[in-house]
Order: C-alpha cells, then sequence, then structure tokens
C-alpha cells in the first residue's frame, strides 16, 4: 500500500522542474516583449489612450524608469542585475532542491519570466514600458512582465507553503 501511496505524490524530478519553468518563463517573455512591441510602434506614436474595457480597463504607454511603482527611479542597472541574480537564483534552487511542488515549479518559472522582460527593457531602452491602466481605481501602469511577476511570486509562496513536500516535511 506505500507503494502506492508514493506512486500517487508526485514529486517533480528535474527534467519536468526545467521544462515547466522554461515553458512559463518563456510563454510570459514573448507576450511581454509582443506587447510592449506592438504598443511602442502604435500607442506611443500617438500617444492617445485606448480603451479596453470603458471605465474598467485602457492602454496607456508609459516610461517607468523606476521599479514596481516607479520606486527606485535612476537605479535602472541595478533592478536589471537583481533580476539576473534572482533568475540564476531560481535555477539553482529548482535544481537543487530535494522537493518541491508542481505549483512552486509554475510560478518561479512566471516569476523569472516576468523579470527578465523587464531587465531586457531597463538594458535596451533605459526604462521599463508599461501600458495596462486600470480606469476603475487609482493604480499604476504595469505591463505582462510584472503580471508574470506578481502572479509568479503568490504560485510560488503558495506552492512552497502548502503543497511542497518540503514544507509537509519540515513541519512533521
Amino acid at each position: 500500500m506505500s507503494k502506492t501511496t508514493k506512486s500517487s505524490k508526485f514529486e517533480p524530478p528535474i527534467g519536468w522542474r526545467v521544462g515547466v519553468a522554461l515553458a512559463a518563463a518563456a510563454a510570459v517573455l514573448v507576450l511581454d516583449c509582443l506587447t510592449k512591441m506592438v504598443v511602442r510602434d502604435t500607442i506611443a506614436v500617438t500617444g492617445e489612450s485606448v480603451s479596453v474595457v470603458p471605465g474598467i480597463l485602457s492602454f496607456r504607454y508609459v516610461e517607468n524608469i523606476g521599479a514596481a511603482f516607479s520606486m527606485g527611479e535612476g537605479h535602472g542597472l541595478a533592478f536589471a542585475l537583481l533580476a539576473c541574480v534572482v533568475t540564476i537564483a531560481i535555477a539553482m534552487y529548482l535544481s537543487r532542491a530535494s522537493a518541491v511542488s508542481k505549483v512552486e515549479v509554475l510560478g518561479l518559472g512566471l516569476l523569472a519570466g516576468g523579470a527578465i522582460g523587464n531587465a531586457i527593457d531597463r538594458l535596451t531602452l533605459g526604462y521599463v514600458v508599461d501600458f495596462i491602466a486600470t480606469d476603475f481605481i487609482d493604480f499604476p501602469v504595469f505591463n505582462i512582465a510584472d503580471i508574470g511577476i506578481c502572479i509568479g511570486v503568490a504560485l510560488a509562496f503558495l506552492g512552497f507553503m502548502f503543497w511542497s513536500p518540503a514544507a509537509k516535511r519540515g513541519g512533521a
């Protein structure tokens, strides 16, 4: 019976971890780069805001020279370096951790893709292209990379706290 229990628990092997994390990172990165390119070629040129869902969501071109919520303006190179360090740390963690959850792997992949997307902007443009604006609340303008980072952090945290075999072993 213990064999059935062991085989029903899935602790992702290295190959699965790499594949899922790379796929998630690539999905965020490609979507982020493509949307930013379209925004730079359209909205940035006209300078107009485009209403997507009236009163709720619009696209508006913003050059963000800071980090989250425009904090840390003027430290773009440091934030790009931090993104590289975070991405390397994620790769090391996923390759060395004895047990991780599937949700944790997905979250870390999304986080890495978002970090790389914004780092590319910082290194090539000197700022991050933000364009998604919420019209129903006063909230900073953001982009696909930011969404990947936020969802990735939340999933990685939840995956580690509630589904990680390592967290379950530590509490028992």
